[in-house]
């Protein structure tokens, strides 16, 4: 009921933005060619050119508010982020509807209107989330749609249900108390919600308050109760929802779903699947033919300079672990001498390594060394953006001590990361870096993607820890 709750709100609010997208988009129009704010030039083009356009922008933006969770609940989020993702939404589509009217030929658009568009939708849909929530809310102080909870179970397990239906106030959901089974506790209060009974008091609290919704929350050692609980719910008119006590289990992208009627609670799963394993895909090849043009000068001058400085093999291969722990062989420009681990066997590069090669400094300082990586990309074996890969003797030894290290092999081994922008390369907490992969890993999109090779272009390859 919850999800069927949400997704009606969610529908609600899509066919609201449309109507305030479609009216931004009309009143661009007649305010370019209709007043006399901006003198016309051209004469006025026809309406039902404009309105033709009128799909793509609806495509356009309800992938972008997709991408930035302007469709799910913020949450704890203040209302000022909300705006903000609305005015990036909006502002990076605009550009990209402007950009692709340089290759329609058959029509020339008025580029003022996309930047009059692009305002006008920042304004009305800010306006329009702002009214949408302030109905909801005061509908709720009203009691209209208004349904009351009774949590069974004032743990930990039972605050945070407590917590999410406060801030999904969407839902229409008012928590009137716990149930818990220590009786000292009875009528203390946890996050502003009174424990109104223990356990067997369920039958009395049903009928003292207007519940309509229970949700049992117990920990793993009050389970013997739990079959006593829910035969006594069998028999009365609320709805009875079981949180399982599993949450600390669940570590990336958890989440139930109901399989041919069965429940099934995944507890880490990769979030790349289906069109966003295909739109990844899409990006890593589009542009890794694109760079490998742009660099291919860079290229050749550099594989030049191996030869020449050192001799020998121009690339280094170096087998690394990557998506769900398969073995592949990383491509490199040479930076250090010739089987330089004959003698040392295999460790860790140190700052000012002797094994490295005068012109290998250069390299791995400026991590030009990694370009050959865009063929692993083309090949599949890696990603442009994804946590680095490691060698599999590391991943031996760090997934002994590191906890929730081989979950960062959900996902494919990229060139950079979110850890590397933020610094994390060579000989740096491998436990920061895997917080930052599993952040990555969690909150992915094809944005994040964008935004990080940016990122890696802006602060540029040079890093203090690279060597």
């Amino acid at each position: 009921m919850l999800k069927r709750r949400t997704e009606f709100v969610k529908s609600i609010l899509l066919l609201l933005d449309f109507s305030q997208i479609s009216l931004a988009w009309v009143s661009a129009y007649w305010l370019r060619f209709h007043t006399d704010l901006i003198p016309i030039t051209k004469g006025v083009p026809i309406f039902e050119a404009y309105v033709a356009l009128v799909p793509a922008i609806f495509i356009a933006w309800g992938i972008a508010f997709k991408w930035l969770d302007l469709y799910q609940p913020r949450r704890m989020a203040s209302r000022l982020s909300e705006i903000l993702d609305i005015t990036k939404g909006c502002g990076a589509m605009t550009i990209l509807l402007v950009s692709i009217s340089f290759f329609v030929r058959q029509f020339e658009y008025s580029r003022l209107v996309f930047i009059i568009f692009g305002l006008h939708s920042m304004l009305l849909l800010t306006m329009n989330r702002y009214a949408f929530r302030l109905g909801l809310r005061a509908l709720g102080q009203r009691g209209y749609n208004l349904h009351h909870a009774l949590i069974i179970g004032a743990g930990t397990l039972g605050e945070q249900i407590a917590t999410k239906l406060h801030f999904h106030d969407e839902l229409g959901v008012k928590v009137i108390g716990f149930l818990t089974r220590h009786p000292e506790k009875v009528g203390h209060e946890k996050r502003g919600i009174k424990i109104v009974g223990r356990f067997e008091d369920l039958p009395n609290i049903l009928k003292k308050y207007p519940v309509d919704q229970v949700y049992i929350a117990l920990p793993h050692e009050s389970y013997l109760e739990l079959t006593k609980m829910v035969a006594f719910l069998q028999e009365q008119t609320v709805d009875v929802r079981i949180v399982p006590d599993i949450i600390q289990f669940m570590t990336l992208h958890g989440q139930a779903e109901l399989f041919d009627g069965i429940p099934l609670i995944t507890l880490q799963a990769t979030p790349l699947h289906g069109w966003n394993r295909l739109a990844k895909r899409v990006m890593d090849v589009l542009f890794s033919l694109i760079i490998l043009v742009m660099i291919s000068p860079l290229m050749v001058l550099l594989m030049v300079a191996v030869r020449c400085t050192s001799g020998g093999p121009v690339f280094y291969r170096q087998k690394r672990i990557g998506y769900d722990g398969h073995l592949f062989e990383m491509l490199k420009l040479r930076t250090m001498k010739q089987d330089a681990e004959r003698e040392t066997g295999v460790v860790w590069t140190i700052q000012n390594d002797p094994r490295r090669t005068p012109f290998g400094v250069f390299l791995r300082k400026t991590s030009l060394d990694e370009l050959p990586q865009f063929f692993n990309v083309l090949k599949g074996e890696m990603s442009i953006v994804g946590p680095r890969p490691e060698r599999p003797e590391f991943v031996e030894q760090f997934k002994q001590y590191v906890p929730k290290y081989m979950l960062r092999h959900k996902i494919k081994a990229g060139i950079t990361g979110w850890a590397q922008i933020h610094g994390l390369r060579g000989d740096t907490s491998i436990e920061d870096r895997i917080v930052f992969d599993l952040q990555y890993i969690e909150t992915w999109s094809p944005l994040l993607d964008l935004k990080i090779m940016f990122l890696t272009l802006w602060r540029g390859f040079v890093n203090k820890n690279a060597y």
